[in-house]
């Protein structure tokens, strides 16, 4: 965790192979350290769980410390204080990999800093890593499944996060299975 950084949210899969996490909102005080201000709340991540190496299209998670920059979503901006890109661009259909609808999915969503460039709305497709990297790799709505590489979570852990999230705390993701993040 980068040393300026004073809010981590913290994704914990119970194994490698997990679809399903947990998320802690950690804040860090001078005086008493890190302690948890949101959460637990239940989360779904990669239909084929976590990866530390990340390929486009590979449905794991990428496992890592990585900054969250940059907002957006289909709905209006519910008070966030990162920049935030209301856009009808955020929309999918069909259904998820257990016949879940994935419309509303990115109603809200929060860009992970992976394999993007920071301080662009989430829909921007640079990939700094490469294509073959993937990217555009967020928190969104919970569509009540799997996803492709993304975490998620209920549109009202949602609406919490996004409101809570504060750019002068240079908050940061830290995220994949509890054996790797115990170390």
């Amino acid at each position: 965790v980068p040393a300026g950084t004073r809010q981590a949210l913290v994704v914990t899969g119970e194994t490698e192979d997990s679809s399903q996490a947990r998320v802690v909102l950690y804040e860090r005080e001078p005086a008493r350290g890190w302690r948890a201000v949101a959460g637990p709340w239940p989360a779904h991540n990669g239909l084929r769980g976590w990866t530390d190496d990340h390929e486009a299209g590979d449905l794991h998670t990428p496992v890592g410390v990585f900054g969250l920059s940059d907002a957006g979503g289909r709905l209006p901006d519910p008070g966030t204080l990162l920049p935030y890109d209301e856009d009808p661009r955020f929309s999918v259909e069909g259904t998820g990999y257990l016949g879940e609808p994935l419309e509303g999915s990115f109603d809200y969503v929060v860009a992970i800093d992976y394999n993007r460039v920071p301080g662009t709305t989430p829909l921007d497709r640079s990939r700094p890593l490469g294509e073959d990297k993937g990217g555009g790799v967020w928190i969104h709505v919970d569509h009540d499944g799997p996803t492709n590489a993304c975490v998620s979570l209920s549109t009202e852990h949602m609406r919490a996060l996004l409101t809570a999230l504060d750019p002068a705390k240079e908050p940061v993701v830290v995220m994949g299975p509890e054996t790797v993040l115990a170390r």
